[in-house]
């Protein structure tokens, strides 16, 4: 069994009725919601508890922790950020959704300004699947077709990703690397753009789908992080 933690900064849901219709019992409400289905033991954290909800005891025991931020990035404290990089680094996975793009957890692991262009327009999105034999894309067809959504355009800047597994085409012509895999350390880190708060994104089945196929791709493998620094010879070394 996976141990999941959604994070969500659950601050739109407070100040737009319409996300607050759509998404009722907050958006980590929703990913908890089906990430259950999957058996997992899922939890949820919020931006305005205490310690955002990532005290040492939450995140020790999360396997996996899912990221969504927009409006309070500069909130989340620095000593949290800290502790969450230490343990993507010791291998806790982590998965970040659609605007955490600029959180501060992903900016420090990825060490690019990680901007992008952006537009509302009610356009459409197509993410077509550039690696099909990827399990995060296990049971999706060639594209998944999402009616409305926030674009996001090129150049996206982050480091050349380990995988890319999704890449987006909006009705206004732009694209986007959608679905991005990066290595961490011990720890395997997932960005997926889809999510935009004005839409029931993540009440598709096919986003679920990916969602869910992502937290399996970034559990932890069970090993201790290398050891760094000085290190004894393993072999006798002939005197010169």
């Amino acid at each position: 069994m996976t141990r999941v933690t959604v994070w969500n900064e659950n601050r739109h849901e407070k100040k737009n009725p319409v996300v607050s219709d759509i998404y009722p019992e907050g958006i980590h409400g929703a990913i908890a919601g089906f990430l259950k289905e999957e058996n997992h033991e899922v939890r949820t954290a919020t931006l305005d508890e205490e310690n955002h909800g990532l005290s040492d005891e939450v995140l020790n025991n999360t396997d996996v922790l899912v990221w969504w931020g927009h409006l309070a990035h500069d909130e989340v404290q620095d000593e949290i950020v800290e502790k969450v990089q230490q343990r993507v680094l010791d291998g806790m996975g982590l998965i970040v959704l659609h605007s955490g793009h600029f959180s501060k957890i992903f900016k420090k692991l990825m060490g690019t300004s990680c901007d992008l262009k952006w537009r509302e327009a009610d356009e459409k999105e197509r993410l077509w699947v550039v690696d099909p034999s990827h399990p995060i894309a296990e049971g999706v067809g060639e594209y998944i077709e999402l009616e409305k959504e926030e674009m996001y355009g090129e150049h996206f800047d982050i480091p050349a990703p380990d995988e890319l597994i999704f890449t987006s085409w909006f009705e206004g012509g732009e694209i986007f690397r959608s679905g991005c895999t990066f290595k961490r350390g011990n720890g395997k880190v997932f960005y997926f753009r889809p999510g935009h708060e004005t839409y029931p994104t993540y009440h598709n089945e096919q986003i679920q789908r990916v969602i869910k196929n992502g937290v399996n791709y970034v559990a932890p493998v069970t090993r201790k992080r290398p050891v760094y620094g000085n290190a004894q010879p393993l072999e006798t070394i002939a005197a010169k």
